[in-house]
């Protein structure tokens, strides 16, 4: 009788509930509040589309490509501007890790019987079909950029844009998480995201930077986002080598980013704030 009621005393573990079902539900979550928010979807489009056509019209046709070809600074600027809105959607989608903290929902999350794992992915899956969503809707001004692209080419664009999404998400993830205000996020986003863009090849080529700007843009992983849309928006010879190793670059970094958002939301316990 005593082991009987030993064992009716003991209390059960819950099951895991995996790692699919939870990642699906915070996935959802996150793309239905984002368009609740109709101001956010205006302003992530509208801003890169008023920036390209201010700045590509100002330098105009004063920009000389390298190659002999006199590419209008319009066109040039059309790859960057997509990764621009990629950024900031990738990025500010993060946001709401702080503000799920501030309203007591991750707190929850993080009590019930749900790997780290899966709350990572469903946030991170969440922003990256934000992003990459506007992201591919801003290929509706590609004519305008001399852009006419083939079934092929908008696949190929909507993998880049996937990757290049997803790994600014998830890098997006770790900066926000053992941050308890948006102010400080900003900070950071100010600080070392956008010149992250800025030396990306967005807004001047690779090889007509200074010695020491040129180093730190090969080793900027977004560099090869832009890169690959590039050479898929305007191909002009056989460039499949450099292709695949930009893209197998980005996958890299999707790779390592989403690990780190891992190894971050492992090691810290959130608190509620203050």
């Amino acid at each position: 009788m005593a082991t009987q009621a030993a064992t009716f005393a003991r209390p059960t573990t819950p099951s895991s509930a995996g790692v699919l079902l939870p990642a699906f539900t915070l996935w959802w979550r996150e793309i239905v509040r984002f368009y609740r928010q109709p101001g956010r979807v205006i302003g992530v489009l509208a801003s890169p589309l008023v920036f390209w056509i201010v700045l590509g019209s100002g330098f105009g046709t004063s920009f000389r490509s390298t190659g002999g070809d006199q590419q209008h600074y319009l066109d040039y600027f059309y790859p960057g501007t997509l990764i621009l809105i990629v950024l900031f959607t990738s990025i500010f989608t993060m946001m709401s890790v702080i503000e799920d903290r501030k309203e007591g929902f991750l707190l929850s999350v993080l009590v019930a019987p749900v790997p780290r794992t899966a709350i990572v992915l469903g946030k991170v899956l969440g922003g990256t079909t934000l992003s990459a969503v506007q992201g591919l809707i801003f290929l509706v001004f590609a004519p305008f950029a001399g852009v006419h692209l083939q079934p092929v080419q908008v696949l190929l664009v909507a993998v880049v844009v996937f990757l290049v999404s997803f790994s600014l998400t998830a890098l997006g993830f770790a900066i926000a998480w053992p941050m308890d205000s948006s102010q400080a996020f900003h900070g950071i986003v100010n600080l070392f995201l956008i010149p992250l863009w800025l030396l990306s090849g967005a807004l001047f080529q690779l090889d007509s930077a200074s010695g020491w700007i040129r180093a730190i843009m090969r080793l900027n992983p977004l560099t090869y986002g832009v890169k690959a849309l590039r050479l898929l928006l305007y191909p002009s010879q056989d460039h499949s080598f450099e292709l695949k190793s930009a893209m197998a670059t980005l996958v890299l970094f999707s790779l390592v980013m989403f690990a780190l958002a891992v190894l971050m939301a492992n090691r810290r316990t959130t608190r509620p704030a203050a």
